[in-house]
């Protein structure tokens, strides 16, 4: 099955539409605030994994 780039674009951009109004601005500050906590935590865990593999192989 071969798709057409206006296909892609037109159903993303319908998709995109269709959602946009039932955004609320308190909602998306929440999905922001809660993904930049997300990226910390993971980031964090990393660094302490790896720190703790590192001093248990010596």
């Amino acid at each position: 099955m071969e798709h057409s780039n206006s296909t892609v674009i037109g159903t993303a951009g319908g998709t995109f539409l269709s959602v946009l109004p039932n955004l609320h601005s308190e909602d998306v500050l929440k999905t922001i605030i809660l993904a930049t906590l997300g990226a910390i935590v993971s980031f964090s865990i990393s660094l302490a994994l790896k720190f703790f593999i590192k001093k248990h192989k010596k």
